[in-house]
């Protein structure tokens, strides 16, 4: 299903900015661009509408004075210049605060956090009409994973790569981003290096784990969290005599 995304700002070139980044994430749809608050207000009352990207400051009506009219707002990502709003317009259960000039890997960042939320709502009792995924950058595309198909994520540096039942995927982004993004009940942090995939381990030692084609560190920090988690806690203790 697509997001269905408004675009809220007084800033000509904002606007085109944002509706570029929408373009370029084939699960978004742009279903209008509003230089005012009072226009948005309209729309909203007229199409349905998932996401909205919100200025704050505008003539007549500010972004923040428009949420407090709506008594069931969309998912909303604030976009603005002026950080010291922050604080208020998280008051308002923004999914996100982007300070302006927004940079393209931020603005996915936001919208994988919209994902994620969404991931976190089905019920895992009522099948979804579609498997969960998200779109990794990698070169000067996005590239569409599934998750279900995601065995480990390796951090390179500066750069992750994802390996997955059929591809390997570079991207330029941190392990630490992709363990804050994916469901924690599916994927677990084993080492400083590493993230897997809980359905993906097929056998678990003292100091190891093995996911297809690969063996992997359990790293020592991250020892206890992993027994945890897998419920085998027993491994921490030596064999009885």
């Amino acid at each position: 299903m697509k997001i269905k995304c408004l675009l809220v700002d007084d800033e000509p070139i904002a606007l085109d900015i944002l509706a570029t980044y929408v373009q370029k994430i084939d699960v978004l749809e742009l279903v209008g661009r509003c230089s005012s608050a009072v226009e948005a207000f309209t729309i909203l009352q007229s199409k349905p509408v998932d996401l909205l990207f919100l200025d704050i400051q505008m003539p007549q009506l500010s972004g923040l004075e428009l949420l407090r009219t709506l008594p069931n707002p969309p998912k909303t990502i604030i976009t603005s210049a002026h950080r010291e709003y922050a604080l208020e317009g998280y008051e308002f259960d923004v999914l996100d605060y982007l300070i302006k000039p927004i940079p393209f890997d931020r603005f996915i960042k936001s919208v994988g956090k919209l994902l994620t939320h969404r991931l976190a709502v089905h019920s895992p009792t009522v099948p979804s009409e579609e498997e969960p995924f998200i779109f990794v950058r990698e070169d000067r595309k996005l590239v569409r994973i599934d998750l279900r198909d995601i065995i480990s994520l390796e951090s390179l540096r500066d750069y992750v790569k994802i390996r997955t039942t059929t591809q390997e995927i570079v991207t330029r982004q941190s392990i630490s981003y992709y363990e804050e993004l994916l469901p924690a009940e599916q994927f677990i942090r084993i080492h400083r290096s590493f993230l897997v995939a809980v359905s993906k381990i097929k056998v678990i030692a003292e100091s190891r784990l093995e996911v297809p084609g690969q063996t992997l560190p359990i790293g020592r920090n991250y020892k206890y969290q992993v027994f945890e988690q897998l419920q085998v806690k027993h491994l921490l203790r030596p064999p009885q005599a």
